[in-house]
C-alpha cells in the first residue's frame, strides 16, 4: 500500500514509526518542504492527512484533483457544500474522523446501550468528563462532544488539561441507587496511527464520497 502522508506531527510521526516495521506499507511524506500537488499525489493508493484544518483546506483542491482516495484526521473545519463538492469531483472514497481509535468505536456501541437507560430507570443523569494534555486547544474535546451526540441525552460536560495526557474520556450514568462508569483511556498515540492505517486499508473498498470512520468501523463490527 502506497500512502501519501500529509503532516508528520504527533500522530503523523507515529504513522511513520508503524510503517517502518511494515514491509507492505510505502510512505511518501509531504510537508512544508515537499508540498502535495496533484501530480505528486498521483500514483499513491491513498492520501493520509494529519495536517491542521487550515493547512488541509489550503491543499484540498489539489488533493481532490489528484483523484486518489483520502483518509483525513484533519479537524477544525466544517464539511461545507463546497468542500463536499470537491470530494464528489474527486470521484474517490474519503474517510474522515476526529478520533481514529478503533477501540472508540466499540465504546460507541456501548454508549448506544447506555442511552436506553430511561427504559429501566425513572431517574437517571449523565456526566461526561475528559482529560487531555495542556497543549490541546479545544475544550471540551471533539471526542467528548461526539460522545454526547452518540448518547442523545443532556449530559454535564467537564474537562481537565494536564501534563502530556494523550486522552481520557469517561461517561457516568447515575441513578437513585447506582452508578455506571464507561471509561476510555488512550495510553499511546499509536492507537490513532493504527486506526488511521486500518482506515487506509479499507477506504478503497468504499463507494466514492465522504464516509465517517465510525460508520466504516461499525460495518466491520457488524460483519464480525
Amino acid at each position: 500500500m502506497k500512502i501519501a502522508l500529509l503532516g508528520k506531527g504527533k500522530t503523523g510521526s507515529k504513522v511513520i514509526e508503524l510503517a517502518a516495521s511494515n514491509p507492505d506499507i510505502s510512505l511518501t511524506i509531504f510537508d512544508s518542504n515537499n508540498r502535495p500537488t496533484r501530480e505528486k499525489l498521483q500514483g499513491h493508493d491513498v492520501a493520509l492527512s494529519f495536517l491542521t484544518g487550515d493547512i488541509f483546506l489550503e491543499y484540498i483542491e489539489e488533493i481532490s484533483a489528484s483523484g486518489i482516495s483520502v483518509v483525513s484526521g484533519s479537524t477544525g473545519f466544517d464539511w461545507t457544500p463546497e468542500r463536499l463538492e470537491l470530494v464528489s469531483k474527486s470521484n474517490s472514497p474519503w474517510i474522515h474522523s476526529n478520533n481514529f481509535s478503533l477501540g472508540m468505536n466499540i465504546v460507541k456501541e456501548m454508549i448506544s446501550i447506555l442511552s436506553k437507560a430511561n427504559a429501566l430507570f425513572q431517574n437517571s443523569e449523565f456526566k461526561i468528563h475528559e482529560i487531555h494534555h495542556t497543549k490541546k486547544v479545544d475544550a471540551p474535546s471533539g471526542t467528548a462532544k461526539a460522545w454526547k451526540n452518540w448518547l442523545g441525552h443532556e449530559a454535564e460536560m467537564t474537562y481537565e488539561r494536564t501534563g502530556d495526557v494523550v486522552g481520557t474520556h469517561e461517561l457516568t450514568l447515575k441513578t437513585n441507587n447506582e452508578e455506571i462508569f464507561l471509561r476510555h483511556e488512550a495510553l499511546d498515540r499509536k492507537i490513532f496511527a493504527e486506526g488511521a492505517l486500518w482506515a487506509c486499508s479499507q477506504v478503497n473498498n468504499l463507494r466514492p464520497g465522504l464516509h465517517d470512520f465510525s460508520d466504516v468501523a461499525k460495518e466491520a463490527l457488524a460483519k464480525a
